[in-house]
Formats: structure tokens, sequence, C-alpha cells
């Protein structure tokens, strides 16, 4: 946690922030498994449940659906999901694992996208399977879900939050000329 408050205030002082509550910082680390076969099997449901428990060290809300899709026989308030958030300690512990382990364990690995931030500084990764993560036993998974990471910051403009998560080891694909 020093090593980060060490980070903060360098960042602060190359984007010329005076007031070290204006440094933008990461708020909180969503992760979110979207399972559109839930509905007919609960077991997915429940198997995602644990997998996402795993990885995150706390336990999974269950996700509903908020509008019913007669095209898809989704109905509001059926069970279609899990999510996580982490914040303090937690989220810090998740962000140097997801940094340091679980991405160079992406296959063909060159590093993060530049595009996928929202335009308000938040940054999301997919991963379509949840076997990268070193919790998840591989002969216990029966289905091998994809998991939707984002790493929600304080920062006002996309470049500070790129700034910001590159400081704190994220690796961006390298853009050529």
């Amino acid at each position: 946690m020093n090593d980060v408050n060490q980070i903060y205030e360098k960042l602060g002082k190359e984007l010329s922030i005076g007031n070290k509550m204006a440094v933008p910082k990461v708020k909180k680390i969503v992760l979110n498994m979207g399972l559109k076969d839930a509905i007919k099997d609960e077991k997915l449901l429940a198997e995602a449940v644990v997998q996402l428990g795993q990885v995150a060290g706390q336990k999974p809300v269950v996700t509903k659906a908020k509008v019913a899709i007669a095209g898809f026989k989704l109905r509001k308030g059926d069970p279609i999901g899990a999510m996580v958030t982490l914040r303090g300690k937690r989220m810090y512990d998740f962000l140097t694992k997801l940094v340091s382990v679980v991405l160079p364990r992406v296959r063909d690995f060159r590093g993060v996208s530049l595009t996928s931030f929202d335009g308000n500084g938040n940054y999301t990764l997919g991963f379509s399977e949840v076997s990268v993560f070193p919790e998840i036993d591989m002969s216990a998974v029966g289905r091998n879900n994809g998991i939707e990471v984002t790493i929600v910051t304080s920062a006002k403009k996309n470049e500070e939050a790129k700034i910001l998560l590159e400081r704190l080891g994220m690796p961006f694909r390298k853009v050529r000329n």
C-alpha cells in the first residue's frame, strides 16, 4: 500500500496536479460474468459463482435481468450472471495479481489494448476463459466461462487513466508507426 501512495505522489508531480486529492486513483475493480445459458441450466450459475469467488477472494452477487426480452426467452428478474466489486487492499492485491501473474499466462500476449477505455477514465478488460487465473483448478471446471474486469478510476480523461495504469504496471500494447 505504501508503494501505491508513492506512485500516486509521483503521478501528481508528473501531471502537475498541486492538490493530492485531485490525483487520479483507482477507485474499485469490478469482476463480471454474464451467462446467457444460466436461464436453462442453474448449475452453470452456481459454478460461475464459485469460480468468481475463487478469483476475487470474496463472495459474488448474482445479477438478475432488468428487462424481459421475449426473443431470448428472458424474463425480468431471471438470474443471468454474477459480479464482485473489489476495493481497498483486495483491489490492489487483485491488480498486482492481474498484471504479474494472469496477463503473462494469456496465450500470445503482446499487451492490453489501448482502445478499451470508456471515455471517462475507466478501463475494461475481457478474458474468454477464466482458466487464466491461477486459483481455478482446470480439472474441476465443467465449462470455461468468460470474465470481464473493469478498473474504475477517478481520472476524468483516458490519457490520465492510461498513465495511472501504466505506473501501476499495466502492460499496454506498443503502437507501431
